[in-house]
């Protein structure tokens, strides 16, 4: 069906439009971040400094670590720490969602339905709720202010996630391929294997990609559960640049840009996947 011009010229403004409403606020954060502090909290608004500077991108790269009060050199530490915990948070859920997504979409036993509707209770549950109790359960284990820590806390969030999100995708797609795939001798888990997980990668990227971005941007677990930079995380140490009595705003914003590359590289890397991967595994016949 052919649309008149009238409609693709509304369609291509709305988009634009769209896409300056998403866009500006991170151009912003950009232009703060390499603008002098005079600029920042001048009464004048200024679109673009007049001298810019990467003296604070340089801060958090070349300080040295270790510091208490050095909260650049700290960050860089906890962007560390953040690809750690968030990257091993999502390939432990993303398993056991794959998994346990299986098995709640194609299995049938006792209470199948009622133990799914709990995993997505647990999910729901607002974590301040569960603050005390993984508190006193991280004490006794003796991992407080440890990365193990907090992937054991944020696989808790995550995973109840991936299994509710891989299960419902599962569903979608049509029993009769594992069906015929073990017809020819495949077994469960080889039909698992080969066709519903190539099958289902537009839903493991996308659940990936979600998942990574709730462990990436947990803040209150973080901040109650880590004391030092062995296992700060970057919204902790965002939260840092604010100090009693001033605020680094340009390091704000730097940070800020900093934290925001690794979730859209991973958006961007897995967007071909998520529309690509839709007519992909096909059957030839």
């Amino acid at each position: 069906m052919r649309h008149s011009r009238t409609y693709i010229v509304a369609i291509h403004v709305a988009a634009v439009v769209m896409a300056l409403v998403i866009l500006l606020p991170f151009a912003w954060l950009i232009i703060s971040s390499i603008s002098p502090a005079t600029d920042l909290v001048s009464a004048r608004i200024h679109w673009w400094p007049a001298h810019p500077t990467l003296s604070r991108y340089r801060a958090i790269f070349t300080s040295s670590a270790g510091a208490g009060d050095n909260v650049a050199a700290n960050f860089r530490l906890a962007m560390g720490n953040s690809l750690i915990v968030a990257g091993l948070t999502t390939v432990i859920s993303l398993t056991v969602g794959a998994l346990g997504g299986y098995a709640f979409a194609r299995l049938r036993f006792r209470l199948r339905r009622t133990s799914l509707f709990a995993f997505l209770a647990i999910y729901m549950l607002p974590p301040i709720a569960l603050v005390i109790p993984l508190y006193l359960a991280l004490a006794n284990l003796q991992l407080l202010d440890t990365k193990t820590g907090l992937i054991a806390t944020y696989c808790s969030i995550v995973t109840p996630f991936c299994l509710w999100t891989m299960s419902n995708y599962y569903l979608s797609l049509p029993a009769d391929l594992e069906e015929a795939a073990r017809v020819d001798g495949c077994s469960r888990m080889g039909a698992l294997v080969r066709i519903i997980l190539p099958l289902s990668r537009p839903g493991l990227l996308t659940t990936a990609m979600f998942g990574f971005l709730l462990a990436w941007d947990e803040f209150l677990y973080s901040l109650i559960f880590t004391s030092t930079t062995n296992a700060k995380t970057i919204p902790v140490a965002i939260a840092e640049f604010t100090g009693k009595y001033s605020s680094d705003f340009g390091l704000v914003a730097a940070g800020g840009v900093l934290a925001a590359i690794p979730p859209v590289l991973l958006a961007l890397a897995a967007q071909r996947y998520i529309v690509g991967g839709l007519t992909s595994g096909a059957v030839k016949g």
